[in-house]
């Protein structure tokens, strides 16, 4: 290993751990804000689950390093399309508020680099495939020995066990294979993949989740542990309803569109001039449709008069309901439904909802200043706290940006810095 450890083993010792937690590096304590203000992530994941995960915890105050491999970093990284002055949108709006560092960990000195970083570290995150890093001697027994209050966050396809264990993960992938495609579009068409990322997204939300519970655990003990999660569960885990189906039936659900399926009507219907959302989830808001619409006398039809008869007459009803709202505009129907205590609201572009007010209200669009993209904007953080509020404060970092700060902060000397550089062990910006 080169250069000297401030109070850390050598790679392979094993470290004698303070129930309380090592010292964190000089001036990385001081980083922090919000409710997770002092916990030390590094983040080994990329592109999108391990990301959401690092994202969120840095938000919420953690020192969050992101560790990216040499060469070329991230592989969100060369996401070419969308970029704002050649730089990834997907890549920033996934790694802000989080410092970078560039690190071969192929190399052996690599690996020691980051085992020193790890003797230091409260968490650390990982999607690689399982056994990768076991093979460049950096498995969580490796790393346990250099810490064993280190929370060892791992997020892959299908999780460390089981007969798929060693299968890489993909959203898509996922998404068929926790039948989500399948009850996704509409009746009768071919199966659709959600709109979004969803597996990778839940997956990263998953692992804050898991991240937090160990968290807890280790304040009281000491004690580190494995936190491992999956695309597949993440998948899974959206099916609850479906599930619940499945579970008393024996049948397997399929698509609905965008209605309920299990009460109605919930869905999207055409108006005039474009597309309501209307939630009549119970029957005291299916009663106040009908007046809406001008049909109390569907309060009482047979077809329509309970949800399990409304149910079984989806179609009548959607039709019914369709002719009426098909002659005024989403405004006008949005505002009787809201006066009459009925859930309703329009269905967005993403622009629309990006752009509208509550959205603002709620810090959920933030300015960022890049140094090389500039001024761009982000999705601020979901979750609001009264005393301890989060703030997005940094731009998702360049390859290698925070290498030197970061390790200075390790022990490491300028000098052996420059010749880890120098040999292509780290890069910096």
């Amino acid at each position: 290993m080169a250069g000297s450890q401030r109070g850390a083993p050598a790679a392979g010792d094993t470290a004698q751990h303070d129930p309380a937690g090592d010292a964190a590096p000089e001036g990385a304590s001081q980083r922090g804000h919000g409710p997770l203000a002092g916990m030390r992530v590094l983040e080994l994941a990329q592109i999108m689950a391990g990301p959401t995960c690092g994202m969120m915890l840095a938000d919420m105050g953690a020192d969050v390093v992101k560790v990216e491999k040499l060469q070329g970093g991230d592989d969100a990284r060369g996401y070419r399309e969308p970029r704002v002055n050649g730089v990834s949108a997907p890549f920033m709006i996934l790694n802000r508020n989080k410092r970078g560092i560039a690190l071969d960990l192929k190399h052996p000195r690599g690996r020691d680099v980051l085992l020193r970083m790890v003797a230091h570290a409260d968490v650390l995150t990982e999607n690689y495939r399982r056994g990768a890093l076991e093979k460049l001697g950096l498995g969580y027994d490796v790393l346990a020995r250099v810490n064993p209050g280190l929370i060892y966050c791992a997020v892959s396809g299908y999780g460390r066990d089981g007969p798929l264990a060693d299968r890489g993960g993909f959203d898509l992938i996922a998404q068929g294979f926790a039948g989500l495609m399948s009850i996704t579009g509409e009746p009768g068409g071919p199966p659709a993949k959600d709109g979004h990322s969803i597996a990778d997204i839940n997956a990263g939300i998953l692992a804050v989740v898991g991240i937090l519970a160990a968290y807890t655990h280790k304040q009281r003990t000491g004690e580190g542990q494995v936190v491992d999660t999956s695309l597949f569960e993440a998948a899974l885990q959206q099916t609850y309803w479906h599930a619940a189906i499945y579970f008393a039936t024996g049948e397997s659900p399929g698509p609905t569109g965008s209605a309920h399926l299990l009460t109605a009507p919930y869905q999207a219907f055409r108006a005039r001039d474009g597309f309501i959302n209307i939630g009549g989830a119970n029957q005291a808001n299916w009663e106040r449709i009908a007046d809406v619409l001008g049909h109390a006398e569907w309060r009482t039809d047979p077809r329509f008069a309970t949800n399990t008869a409304r149910m079984q007459n989806r179609e009548a009803l959607v039709a019914a309901m369709s002719a009426v709202l098909a002659t005024r505009g989403t405004a006008d129907w949005i505002e009787a439904f809201d006066a009459a205590g009925v859930p309703a609201g329009p269905v967005h572009s993403i622009g629309e909802a990006l752009e509208h007010p509550q959205a603002r209200a709620r810090g959920m669009v933030v300015d960022v200043d890049h140094p090389v993209a500039g001024a761009t904007r982000a999705l601020g953080c979901p979750v609001h706290f009264a005393r301890t509020p989060t703030r997005v404060t940094r731009a998702a970092p360049l390859l290698g940006e925070h290498t030197r700060e970061v390790l200075r902060e390790h022990g490491f000397a300028d000098a052996e810095i420059d010749d880890l550089a120098a040999a292509g062990v780290v890069a910096t910006a």
